[in-house]
């Protein structure tokens, strides 16, 4: 009894240290993932806010613009996929975190409108396409097939530790400056607001990307079974200036693009597999509306500078970076449809709980919890605990764990199923969810907030969380009833 207590016991460290030895590249990726995800969570929490409160946008105009710059980003990243197959991943990192420092750049220091979303908004969502589906892929270039299941785990809980603290900083500058307040940059001798500071962070946090990509990167690099393979690009026109170069390279890339694009469409197994995707839409639709959606929800419910990316960005990233890693380890046996199924389940039910009338949380906020919550953890120094923390603290503990089951193996799959050569157009197709999420959570958002809940008169807030809860529902049971018909096998896990 014993020996079989420590085997298994060994067995499940074992699976941890499978990337001992792992290549310096992959190391780099979660490295850099932090600070991807640090930057694009504090520009992402401001979105809404500073569409808002420095452009001049109501609630649905908001929200149109963050659906047309997630139209935008969709289209960026089908073209981006199979464009990363054809130039690298280094290259195509390089891009990635260059547009979007420049792009953060301008939002941060200009609130006119024909400035800022030309030339700032819509650049950055070619800059999103270019860094986080090809980190993906990059993850599944640099590791072998024992290491592919945890180091997705540590991917994504590395993505989290980046949520984590820009959920933190966040609170941290709006508290400190106001929620309307200004700063002035030295830099460029001008005063910009509260979201324009929280921007112009976000652009600073891409800089050590964008060196890491250039420096720390090898071209070709490639894990394989038999160990690290470098196959080192050779210009194809050496006797071209760098320029001639480089233009005759991205047209000999969009032609490979096309060729690759063009092939996808012959494969059975990928409509399957945009199939699921398509399903994956209704889950992600939760975590999008917690950023689109929650920050007024949050301000007008519970008043301006009430610390909500604590209540859920530094909460929810915290939970994951713990659980992810143990969940994924525990459910490495199981398809990543099945646990799929499992996590969307879990995280769309748990959207109920702040459907129901605050009262029922009364007691829990009067006692010890709810002076955990806002006094201890929040430092708001109350008497009185609006009962709402505790029903979005319960909500995000429930949806956490949920996540940690379901949105890692959304990296994995892709992985699993796509055939050799084609990694990258797979993973850009596959964040496809998150970016037709964004679009709907951004038309969704602005419409639920001027029926629902609106800056002034009556409000009936349950009914945006019941509409979002419902709709997150189709995602475990539309994948529960589509099994039979999109299911595809992945390389290494059978049930």
């Amino acid at each position: 009894m014993t020996e079989n207590k420590t085997e298994e016991k060994q067995s499940f460290i074992d699976k941890f240290l499978v990337l001992k030895g792992a290549m310096r590249e992959l190391w780099v990726i979660f490295a850099t993932k932090i600070m991807t995800i640090l930057a694009y969570s504090l520009v992402n929490s401001t979105l809404i806010l500073w569409l808002s409160k420095d452009l001049g946008y109501g609630d649905i105009g908001a929200g149109t613009a963050v659906a047309a710059w997630s139209t935008a980003m969709t289209i960026f990243t089908v073209m981006v996929g199979s464009l990363v197959d054809a130039v690298g991943i280094k290259k195509s990192l390089v891009a990635g975190f260059g547009i979007a420092a420049f792009s953060r750049l301008i939002m941060s220091i200009c609130a006119i409108r024909w400035i800022a979303l030309p030339f700032g908004l819509f650049p950055l969502a070619l800059g999103e396409a270019l860094q986080t589906p090809v980190m993906v892929a990059a993850v599944r270039r640099f590791t072998t097939t024992k290491q592919r299941s945890i180091a997705f785990s540590i991917y994504y809980s590395m993505m989290n530790v980046g949520f984590a603290i820009a959920g933190w900083m966040f609170d941290k500058i709006r508290a400190g400056l106001g929620e309307y307040g200004h700063y002035a940059l030295p830099v460029f001798g001008i005063e910009i607001s509260t979201y324009q500071t929280i921007i112009f962070l976000g652009m600073l946090f891409t800089l050590p990307n964008l060196l890491l990509a250039i420096f720390a990167i090898r071209n070709g690099a490639e894990a394989t079974e038999e160990g690290v393979k470098i196959n080192p690009e050779i210009s194809k026109y050496p006797k071209e200036t760098a320029m001639n170069a480089a233009l005759l390279s991205f047209r000999d890339a969009l032609v490979n693009w096309g060729k690759i694009f063009g092939n996808l469409w012959k494969d059975k197994q990928f409509y399957r597999f945009l199939a699921f995707f398509a399903l994956v839409v209704f889950v992600k639709l939760i975590l999008y509306n917690m950023y689109y959606l929650f920050p007024k929800y949050a301000i007008r419910e519970l008043g301006e500078g009430v610390p909500f990316g604590q209540l859920f960005g530094v909460l929810n990233a915290v939970i994951v970076i713990i659980f992810a890693p143990v969940i994924g380890a525990l459910t490495q046996k199981f398809s990543a449809y099945k646990t799929v199924i499992i996590g969307s389940a879990i995280a769309a039910l748990s959207v109920f709980l702040i459907a129901l009338p605050p009262g029922i949380y009364k007691p829990m906020a009067d006692g010890w919890f709810g002076n955990l919550i806002a006094n201890t953890w929040l430092g708001l120094n109350t008497a009185s605990v609006n009962p709402l923390f505790v029903a979005i603290v319960l909500f995000t503990l429930i949806y956490s764990i949920g996540e940690c089951f379901y949105s890692p193996r959304l990296y994995e799959y892709p992985a699993a199923i796509a055939p050799k050569g084609q990694e990258g157009s797979y993973m850009a197709l596959s964040m496809l969810p998150y970016f037709i999420a964004k679009f709907f959570a951004g038309t969704m958002s602005g419409f639920l907030l001027a029926y629902f809940c609106p800056e002034t008169g009556p409000r009936h807030s349950s009914m945006i969380w019941i509409i979002v809860g419902l709709t997150a529902l189709i995602t475990p049971i539309g994948l529960i009833l589509a099994k039979p018909y999109i299911k595809v096998k992945e390389s290494g896990r059978e049930e």
